[in-house]
């Protein structure tokens, strides 16, 4: 990246709005406000559809699950294959059967043939290409802009989906009641040929070649390592996965809320949702003021006792305008744990792998909302859609101060890959395929040190795991107990020298803490052993023998 001058460089830190500089950036903004207000009036056309179509409760908590299921099921795949394939490319295709998922719903509707199965069957599909769409466009932004306005270019990606949240809703309502469900899906399929036309127009340099690029399911084994690996992570999962659980009861069944409990129409259900986007836009530009005051967890803590009582109002049947209000109140308490728990998690994350642990965090938090409209639909079918939202708020409220003990991780770690393991010596050439590979890391320690040795030794192994061992463990010789083997295994040999590359600067720190142990005159030696198949070694001694 090149320098840029001190007053440059301090207006790209004061400016929010520095990423509007770059042209590609700022038209594919505009292209995905556009985009997202067409999806958002589509989903409000669906959801109330199904009303009409069906009065159950279960029916509409359906489509709504429909539309997050499939992120559930597929985020790490789209994580992985953003790394791997040609993003502008495989944005275009995803545009594509999104704006196809629209027309069959625009015809379907207009033709009268729209059923509940069908619907939910067309939102499905539109699930799965924006399962396959969010981690491609987290992954583009730094393409899009400078490192130094990266922050204020997501700020501002969720500023824009938060626009397009209060106008989307509120549009397609209007649109609806006005016009029809086939003139909302129209506008929708329009605003997919901006998004195309923005991206075709985008000339994205193409990707520099990698003798250690990895494959899809090398890729795919290597973020659920990592995942299964980090204790951060497991606790960003943790209070993700409940909050959201909990949350979603009051957006599966809002559309019953506003048709049952307040009697409105299509209209006034896009003016709630349109309230929601609202009410978003002022919590993101509340955010920096609240930080000021609120570390992580009490801003998580605050956002889900406002939920809890937004719902607890809206099961009394409020006046339109009270219910408007609080849903202001909810959109505001959303963007703000939204942010909070996607920042934990960025926090904590190394470039390498940021796409697809975020595959896994986005795995978890749709797949909360999915099975939790489910049950939370299932409830109301029992119980009603008030006593539902009574038992969601109660259950929320009780969750968050549980939990509230268990501290989301700072994130304070530098991250930044440190280069400092030397290149593995070795005899001949290797080929990137061959494993899987045991490397052994010999120490020289003292009796009266090896407790806390072996305590260091055991922070280490997290990172390990992290970086790409499948399998790990620690040996003593049984003639000197001063001397301990530290071991693990990585399936292939370029997945170790891709290890190299990922080791962090707060992973060489931790590794220096366990070395300090090492009473030897030289570093702790260091070995790579190679799987040798005693079979093929034999077939290919045979081989030569008939040659000769």
């Amino acid at each position: 990246m090149t320098n840029v001058s001190g007053s440059d460089h301090k207006t790209s830190e004061t400016s929010g709005f520095a990423p509007f500089r770059q042209p590609v950036f700022a038209v594919l903004w505009a292209a995905t406000v556009l985009g997202n207000t067409g999806s958002f009036m589509r989903d409000v056309a669906s959801s109330w559809l199904v009303t009409d179509l069906s009065n159950a409760p279960a029916a509409v908590a359906m489509v709504q699950a429909a539309g997050t299921l499939p992120i559930f099921l597929l985020a790490i795949p789209a994580g992985v294959m953003s790394d791997i394939l040609d993003r502008r490319k495989f944005l275009i295709v995803i545009q594509l059967l999104l704006a196809s998922v629209s027309a069959s719903l625009m015809i379907l509707s207009y033709s009268g043939l729209l059923t509940v199965s069908s619907l939910v069957a067309l939102t499905f599909v539109g699930g799965i290409g924006a399962a396959l769409m969010g981690p491609t466009w987290q992954a583009i932004v730094p393409e899009l802009v400078p490192r130094q306005d990266l922050k204020s270019a997501v700020a501002l990606n969720s500023l824009g989906i938060n626009i397009a949240r209060s106008i989307g809703p509120a549009a397609g309502g209007l649109i609806l009641a006005a016009l029809g469900a086939a003139v909302t899906y129209s506008a929708d399929v329009i605003s997919y040929a901006f998004v195309i036309a923005a991206l075709i127009w985008w000339r994205r340099a193409p990707d520099a070649d990698d003798a250690l690029s990895e494959h899809f399911f090398g890729a795919f084994r290597a973020g659920l390592r990592y995942a299964r690996a980090s204790r951060e992570l497991h606790i960003v999962l943790l209070r993700a996965a409940i909050f959201f659980a909990f949350s979603s009861a009051v957006w599966a069944l809002l559309p019953l809320v506003a048709r049952n409990l307040l009697a409105g129409d299509a209209g006034f259900y896009g003016i709630l949702l349109g309230a929601v986007g609202a009410g978003a836009i002022a919590g993101a530009l509340l955010l920096p003021r609240l930080r000021s005051r609120l570390d992580a967890d009490g801003l998580l803590l605050a956002s889900a006792l406002a939920t809890a009582i937004v719902m607890g109002v809206l099961s009394i049947a409020p006046p339109r305008g009270l219910a408007i209000m609080v849903l202001l109140v909810l959109g505001a308490a959303w963007i703000i744990a939204l942010t909070t728990l996607n920042g934990a998690a960025q926090a904590i994350l190394p470039n390498w792998v940021r796409g697809r642990a975020l595959a896994v965090y986005l795995t978890v938090f749709n797949g909360a909302m999915a099975l939790g409209s489910l049950g939370w639909g299932a409830v109301a079918e029992a119980v009603g859609v008030p006593n539902t939202l009574v038992i969601g708020a109660l259950g929320l409220a009780v969750v968050a101060l549980v939990l509230h003990r268990i501290k989301l991780p700072v994130g304070e770690a530098d991250l930044v890959a440190s280069n400092h393991w030397p290149e593995p010596l070795i005899a001949d050439p290797i080929e990137h395929d061959r494993g899987p590979v045991l490397i052994l890391i010999e120490y020289a320690v003292r009796k009266n040190d090896r407790t806390a040795f072996l305590q260091a030794l055991a922070e280490l192994s997290e990172e390990r795991r992290r970086d790409g061992a499948y399998s790990w463990g620690v040996t003593e010789d049984s003639a000197d107990p001063e001397k301990i083997v530290e071991w693990f295994m990585v399936e292939s040999w370029a997945e170790h020298l891709r290890q190299h590359k990922r080791v962090s600067k707060a992973d060489a720190d931790l590794q220096q803490e366990t070395i300090k142990f090492h009473i030897g005159p030289d570093r702790p030696i260091v070995r790579h052993f190679l799987t040798l198949d005693a079979r093929r070694v034999n077939r290919k001694s045979k081989r030569k023998t008939v040659t000769t």
